[in-house]
C-alpha cells in the first residue's frame, strides 16, 4: 500500500496502515473512519473533547514522539480541523 492510499484517522489524522491500527465497532467489527486509540467499542475513547483540545492533545502526543513543536503545532492545527469529526 503506497504512502497516498493509507487511510487516516478522521479524528485524530494517525495513518492507518495494519488492521490492527483501526478502531472498533460496538459489534467488534472493524471501523474503517477511526484509529484504536480515539474510537473503541463503537464510541470515542476522548468523548466531549473540543477541537482545541484535540489539537493540544496532538501537539504534545507529537513532540512526545520527537517531533519539534513548531511542525507539531503547524501539522495539528492545518489538519485535524478538516478531519471528519471536526468538520463543522
Amino acid at each position: 500500500m503506497d504512502q497516498n492510499n493509507i487511510p487516516l484517522c478522521q479524528s485524530c489524522g494517525m495513518p492507518m496502515a495494519k488492521p490492527e491500527d483501526f478502531g472498533k465497532n460496538s459489534d467488534h467489527s472493524q471501523n474503517k473512519e477511526y484509529c484504536r486509540f480515539c474510537f473503541k467499542d463503537g464510541n470515542f475513547t476522548d468523548a466531549g473533547i473540543t477541537l482545541e483540545q484535540k489539537i493540544e492533545k496532538n501537539i504534545q502526543i507529537a513532540k512526545q514522539m520527537g517531533m519539534p513543536e513548531e511542525k507539531a503545532k503547524e501539522m495539528a492545527q492545518s489538519l485535524i480541523p478538516t478531519l471528519k469529526r471536526w468538520r463543522k
